[in-house]
């Protein structure tokens, strides 16, 4: 839109006003919202490792394509090779235990047979019987203990099995290997929590981005509206999605409140890496054709003496607590006098302001600023 210069409005006496005012036009209007964020596969693991040990080799690397099961990487496996041997041994004692008990039951309780039979002919003390009795009773109970023995050592032989199988470090998904953490002969430690070998990405030809989207815009953000960004390694290129949710979880940073809207991209040439700054414009209302303001002219906002200079004396403007909350006021300049209008506001995009009712039409000059000079001051262009 056209900047129509410096005008002058003067009289003999009066002070003179010097005013910088723009040109109402019309035309195509996107009100926008902007945020940042950043470019991520859809699906991202990071592998770790359960049991900690000396790494005893790697066999995938940055960049990397990887298939689901497949051995990306092995731990030093001496010690829980020595832990399942262990392990089976114990298994086995437990079992030879539980053997002697079931042959320790079976005598106690022919001997408890026999002496019942005695006592019956009076043939033995009652004293006999029940020592027969216990014996036979605790031979049961020792059955049961050593059973208890025999699974308690077969769940340890299965654990020392587990942690010798998690010596190998296999893709969990089909992917490509974003990061790779360790290299041969490093100590990976796992006491407290999992460390990360590897980070894996199922498919980069299908990427997202998270923004951080003001509070103040989030509102202006719905599912499936469109969204265009650029990354600094292709400055010239816009890239295009689709806004697939808006996450209700926040984030706080010094006091700045921001929502995650996340947008699904296609990646079929695979120039987004993951990682990378995109600079995202929601655009959320179009106007084909608008009456449009700029909005230096919604901001101009004159202390009572310009009003008064301004308008020679006459009736001052509606205040802001008169207006609605889509209502404006514009002053127009026409032959040295300016002149207030008010008017509703539509949709904005940075720069210019829908204009959807009021007295004011496309070829009207607003006023974006008002210098009061001297009177007699000399006019200039």
């Amino acid at each position: 839109m056209a900047i129509a210069g410096w005008r002058y409005a003067h009289s003999q006496s009066a002070p003179v006003v010097r005013y910088q005012s723009s040109a109402v036009d019309h035309g195509p209007l996107a009100a926008k919202v902007t945020a940042s964020g950043a470019v991520s596969a859809i699906i991202t693991v990071q592998v770790g490792s359960q049991v900690s040990g000396r790494i005893l080799g790697w066999y995938a690397d940055f960049s990397a394509p990887v298939k689901k099961g497949q051995l990306i990487a092995e731990i030093e496996p001496s010690l829980f090779k020595a832990g399942v041997e262990q392990a089976r041994a114990n298994y086995a004692s437990a079992k030879a235990t539980y053997d002697k008990a079931i042959a320790n039951r079976s005598l106690a309780e022919r001997n408890y047979a026999r002496e019942l039979a005695l006592f019956e002919e009076n043939l033995a003390s009652t004293n006999d019987l029940d020592a027969a009795e216990a014996a036979a009773g605790a031979g049961r109970a020792d059955v049961e203990a050593a059973a208890a023995g025999v699974q308690q050592s077969r769940a340890a032989l299965d654990q020392a099995q587990l942690n010798l199988s998690y010596t190998r470090i296999v893709s969990p998904i089909d992917g490509i290997v974003i990061s790779r953490n360790i290299d041969v002969g490093q100590t990976v430690a796992a006491s407290f929590q999992a460390p990360t070998l590897f980070t894996i990405a199922q498919d980069l030809t299908k990427m997202q981005v998270d923004t951080n989207v003001a509070e103040g815009d989030v509102g202006k953000i719905r599912e499936k509206m469109d969204a265009t960004f650029t990354v600094d390694a292709f400055p010239t290129r816009v890239f295009h999605g689709v806004v697939r949710q808006v996450r209700d979880n926040a984030s706080t940073l010094q006091n700045v409140v921001t929502y995650d809207a996340v947008i699904d991209v296609d990646n079929s040439d695979l120039a987004l890496r993951p990682t990378m700054t995109a600079n995202v414009t929601f655009v959320y209302a179009t106007r084909a054709d608008a009456v449009r303001v700029p909005n230096a002219a919604l901001r101009f906002k004159p202390d009572a003496a310009t009003v008064t200079a301004m308008t020679a004396g006459a009736t001052a403007p509606a205040t802001r607590d008169d207006l609605a909350a889509d209502q404006r006021v514009l002053w127009i300049v026409d032959g040295g006098r300016a002149a207030a209008r008010v008017v509703r506001i539509g949709v904005n995009d940075g720069m210019s302001t829908e204009l959807v009712d009021g007295s004011v039409r496309p070829g009207d000059q607003v006023v974006t600023e008002a210098v009061v000079v001297s009177a007699g001051s000399k006019k200039g262009s």
